[in-house]
């Protein structure tokens, strides 16, 4: 099976190359430090809004920091906040689907009336409120950046898992149908055996491209939070946040802004496109 999905993917050309540029991308933020070691507070006021040179690859930024050294360490932080802010998406949505899709009558209703109560709440204008209402109080507690990063996480998260909770459990009224399913009842298997290891499995395809989709949104929403100014604070470096410091130098330095945005596009377009080579090659119907 892993065989075969491996062959389906490659073929997807596109899909390929988005993995190999996102590959690109999360070795350099995870070694990259360790190359280039400027600081990241680094001030050099002479050299401030510098083009690419020797000394600084990419630019400088209004006091002179280096912007390469924090282009690899904010991309650790938004890396890291797409993929936590993922598993809480599949996870709650994975459970809210299974229980679900094995459930029958009022439970059902109620945990898709509960979905769709989320699905119609307006998400940015919620995700500002949040954090500006309890951003400090996190700051306080753990850090400012751990706290900003867990609060980022967990409603980033929080409002992602209705899709993911629909698509498990539409797979779930489908798969509980299948002769499979019902060979193992007639075998003797209990529901939650029946559910984990015959139906979850089989429904994990479609969860794991809405979990690369996820990924993207959320490096999107945190670098929104960040460009208007309620995610993390000034002196870490996100790319959202760089993209934010850079509004106002626009006309004189356009580096500055474009080597963020550049980089969340090409991260954003690359999971796009593992998310389709996947759906094409986890489908079983589709012949490549």
């Amino acid at each position: 099976m892993g065989a075969e999905t491996w062959r389906r993917f490659r073929r997807h050309k596109l899909a390929l190359a988005g993995a190999l540029i996102l590959a690109v991308i999360a070795l350099a933020v995870l070694f990259g430090p360790l190359l280039w070691r400027v600081p990241i507070n680094e001030i050099d006021f002479p050299a401030k809004l510098q083009g690419t040179s020797w000394r600084h690859p990419l630019g400088t930024d209004d006091l002179g920091q280096d912007l390469l050294s924090r282009m690899l360490y904010g991309g650790r932080i938004s890396l890291a906040v797409g993929l936590a802010a993922m598993l809480i998406a599949v996870v709650v949505g994975t459970a809210m689907g299974a229980l679900a899709g094995i459930s029958r009558g009022s439970v059902d209703a109620a945990l898709m009336w509960i979905t769709d109560l989320f699905l119609s709440l307006p998400q940015l204008p919620l995700l500002l409120l949040i954090i500006y209402l309890f951003r400090d109080s996190l700051k306080m507690l753990v850090g400012p950046e751990v706290g900003v990063f867990i609060l980022i996480v967990i409603v980033i998260g929080g409002f992602r898992w209705m899709p993911v909770a629909r698509l498990v459990r539409a797979q779930f009224l489908s798969l509980r149908e299948k002769e499979f399913v019902e060979a193992a009842r007639a075998l003797g298997a209990t529901t939650w055996r029946t559910v984990w290891r015959h139906i979850l499995p089989n429904s994990l395809g479609p969860v794991i491209v809405a979990g690369t989709i996820d990924v993207a949104a959320a490096i999107i929403a945190e670098s929104t939070l960040s460009f208007l100014g309620l995610g993390f604070p000034p002196d870490i470096p996100t790319w959202g946040r760089i993209l934010f410091d850079a509004k106002d130098y626009l006309d004189v330095a356009p580096h500055w802004a474009v080597i963020p945005g550049a980089a969340i596009f090409l991260t954003v377009l690359s999971i796009n496109y593992i998310g389709d080579g996947l759906r094409d090659a986890l489908d079983p119907r589709k012949v490549m």
